[in-house]
């Protein structure tokens, strides 16, 4: 049994790390940090309260931390608990600058402990279809992918960490899981260039982007933004024999939102209204079919987590994964600023 210690209960905490930890065989969610809170020991009962996160690091107890704070926290409270000589899972983004991660990386191999990024949208059910699609060629040679995250959000919420710029809008939120979706499927592309911007009124962090990454012989466009009433598809993956399209997000977010955790023997299945639709050039006629999903399943991640911790398995998310991403996101913010294609420079990878 791998005793995990939470930092934050905030959104991030309570939706996403605190059920999944409950939910995985051999981690026991033991202790939270909550500076002035109590929230999570009404939730989880018998689970220690520390307001600091030095009284934390001070329970030798606890095998494995998981940072699940703001944005711009997230570098130092890492780093924090990795000089401790401590694994660590990082909410996204592992940090706001590639420089910080590198940083963390170096910092987790000194250490000789686990630095893991909590890119849990690979565990998607509507991702982990759209992988399998594009692996067995039922579309022919893919020309252009697709990948859209629209929300309805046009009043930000009062005092959000998240409108402040220094946290990465819209970007490092979104943009971090899309980003890594991409490069998760197929690999490092060769330049990048983007619209990043903020749509809403007033002041505050980006709520809009849209990042095209060309890839030799094919592209991916990669948008979000929080003014969309009317959704575009979450996927459509073109290719010469056809095409993938995909409605809707995930329903994991939704169902963790309400749960303290996993009972649900049929989770992470979308119900058969929501499957994406297979339309392939048969002979010259567009055959239409529905494809059933792949279960989604973020458990799956903190599986992947525990087994790297006991040496039995490789990581679930390799650390220089975050790097990669933050890199090419700043790379995407040069583009927007310069109003040109980023050339990827891909020789500065860490170690």
């Amino acid at each position: 049994m791998i005793r995990v210690g939470l930092v934050g209960f905030g959104m991030a905490g309570r939706v996403f790390h605190a059920p999944l930890l409950s939910s995985v065989e051999g981690l026991e969610l033991a202790a939270v940090v909550e500076r002035n809170s109590d929230n999570a020991v009404q939730r989880y009962p018998g689970i220690a309260t520390y307001r600091t996160l030095e009284a934390m690091l001070a329970d030798s107890s606890l095998g494995l931390f998981v940072v699940a704070t703001p944005n711009g926290s997230h570098f130092e409270v890492a780093q924090q608990i990795l000089k401790a000589g401590k694994s660590v899972v990082v909410d996204k983004p592992v940090a706001v600058t590639s420089a910080e991660i590198a940083q963390l990386i170096e910092l987790a191999a000194a250490r000789d402990v686990q630095l893991i990024p909590f890119h849990n949208r690979r565990w998607d059910s509507d991702f982990q279809t759209l992988y399998k699609l594009a692996r067995e060629g039922s579309l022919g040679r893919i020309v252009h992918l697709d990948s859209t995250f629209d929300r309805w959000r046009p009043v930000p919420k009062a005092r959000a960490w998240k409108e402040d710029p220094a946290h990465g809008g819209l970007l490092l939120d979104i943009g971090t899981h899309l980003a890594d979706q991409a490069m998760a499927l197929f690999g490092k592309p060769e330049a990048v260039s983007a619209d990043v911007t903020r749509e809403r009124d007033g002041e505050g962090s980006n709520d809009s982007f849209t990042v095209r990454l060309r890839y030799p012989g094919f592209n991916v466009t990669l948008s979000a933004n929080v003014l969309s009433s009317l959704p575009r598809p979450r996927y459509l993956l073109r290719g010469t024999q056809g095409n993938y399209c995909k409605w809707g997000l995930d329903p994991q977010e939704a169902a963790l939102n309400k749960i303290t955790r996993i009972n649900d023997v049929e989770w992470g299945r979308e119900i058969p209204q929501n499957w994406g639709t297979l339309n392939v050039d048969v002979e010259g006629s567009i055959v239409t079919r529905p494809v059933a999903p792949i279960p989604g399943d973020y458990r799956l991640f903190y599986d992947g987590v525990r087994g790297a911790l006991l040496g039995r398995s490789r990581v679930p998310v390799p650390a220089l994964a975050a790097w990669r991403v933050a890199r090419l996101l700043e790379w995407a913010v040069q583009s927007s600023l310069e109003h040109r294609e980023i050339i990827c420079d891909w020789s500065g990878e860490p170690q």
